[in-house]
C-alpha cells in the first residue's frame, strides 16, 4: 500500500519528523504505535519490524537443519523443509519411514492439495481405497480431500518428498 509520509503520521497520531525517525531507526515506537503503524499500512508488526525476512534472504536451509515436527507411534518421522513464513502457499515436508510405518496421525483430510514424490524406498499409497505401488521416482497429485494413507510395508527405510496447500496441515 503507498502512502505518503505525512498521510500515515496523521492517521496514526504522531508526527511527520517522529514517523520519519522511526522509519530510519533512530527513534523507537511503544508497541501501541508499531501496532496503529500496521493497522493503516494493512500489515502486521511482524512485517514491519523484518520478522518474516528469513524465507526471502535466507530460503536455504543445509540438509542438517531441517526441522523435526513430529513422529507417530509405527515410527514415521516428520521433517520440515521450510522456514516459517505466514504468507507460504504451501508446506514442503520429508518424511522418514522407517521399516512397517505408516502416515497415521500425520496425514489428514482437509481442503487442498498434495504432491507426493518417493526419494527412496518403496510406498504403498491408498487414495480413496484403491492402492498404488510407488517406487523411488514416482510421484502423486491429490485432492487432499480424499482419504489417503502411505505405509511402508518393507523392512528397509523410504524417504518421501511430501509438498501440502495451504499450508495448515
Amino acid at each position: 500500500m503507498q502512502m505518503q509520509l505525512n498521510d500515515l503520521a496523521r492517521k496514526v497520531g504522531v508526527s511527520s519528523s517522529a514517523l520519519s525517525q522511526i522509519e530510519n531507526a533512530k527513534a523507537f515506537p511503544s508497541i501501541v504505535t508499531l501496532k496503529t503503524i500496521a493497522e493503516k499500512l494493512s500489515t502486521t508488526v511482524g512485517e514491519l519490524i523484518g520478522e518474516n525476512e528469513t524465507l526471502t534472504k535466507n530460503p536455504l536451509i543445509p540438509r542438517d537443519e531441517k526441522k523435526y515436527v513430529k513422529g507417530n507411534e509405527s515410527g514415521t518421522l516428520l521433517y520440515l523443509l521450510s522456514h516459517h513464513d505466514p504468507m507460504k502457499q504451501m508446506e514442503t515436508y520429508l518424511l522418514e519411514f522407517t521399516g512397517n510405518s505408516d502416515s497415521r496421525d500425520i496425514f489428514t483430510e482437509h481442503p487442498g492439495q498434495e504432491f507426493c514424490y518417493i526419494l527412496k524406498g518403496r510406498i504403498r499409497f491408498t487414495l480413496d481405497d484403491k492402492e498404488y505401488q510407488l517406487e523411488e521416482g514416482d510421484s502423486l497429485y491429490f485432492n487432499s480431500t480424499i482419504p489417503h494413507r502411505a505405509v511402508n510395508n518393507s523392512k528397509k527405510n523410504a524417504n518421501m518428498l511430501w509438498i501440502v496447500t495451504p499450508p495448515n496441515v
